[in-house]
């Protein structure tokens, strides 16, 4: 998203919002700043679940379907897959709907957290990234997927 250019991936758009999730739920001093405080601009836990699974379906299947479209590889993959597996035992255990600090609280949450920042480190790393940049707003992902 700043380094190597996420279009090299056919579907780098996906690959994009994906990114943006997993950075979004791997920051827990964001959750405090962001979320909890109400902060515009950067959408709730559900927005960011939603950009995960929504045109990925990683809710129905397996990241590994998308190595070679949106993943570089297996183990960018399984890092995906695990990450999504605990946020959305989350969610719905706590409801979309739920307030962010319904997701915070969590006995899992910090499990949850630990599995989307792997993910999110692996993935930045991969596109040349610092992965311990701020996540961006909302705003911001938008222009940079635009045609």
């Amino acid at each position: 998203m700043g380094g190597m250019p996420l279009n090299d991936m056919p579907w780098w758009r996906w690959r994009s919002n994906v990114r943006s999730a997993l950075h979004m739920l791997s920051d827990p001093e964001f959750h405090e700043t962001t979320w909890l405080a109400g902060l515009e601009g950067y959408g709730d836990i559900t927005d960011a679940v939603y950009r995960l699974v929504e045109d990925t379906w990683l809710d129905n299947w397996s990241a590994e379907k998308y190595v070679g479209s949106i993943f570089r590889d297996t183990g960018e993959a399984v890092l995906v897959d695990a990450a999504v597996l605990r946020v959305l035992r989350i969610m719905h255990q706590v409801g979309p709907d739920a307030h962010v600090s319904a997701y915070l609280q969590h006995p899992g949450w910090p499990e949850a957290v630990h599995a989307a920042r792997e993910a999110h480190v692996r993935l930045a790393h991969a596109d040349g990234e610092d992965p311990d940049l701020p996540p961006r707003s909302l705003d911001v992902l938008q222009i940079m997927t635009r045609s």
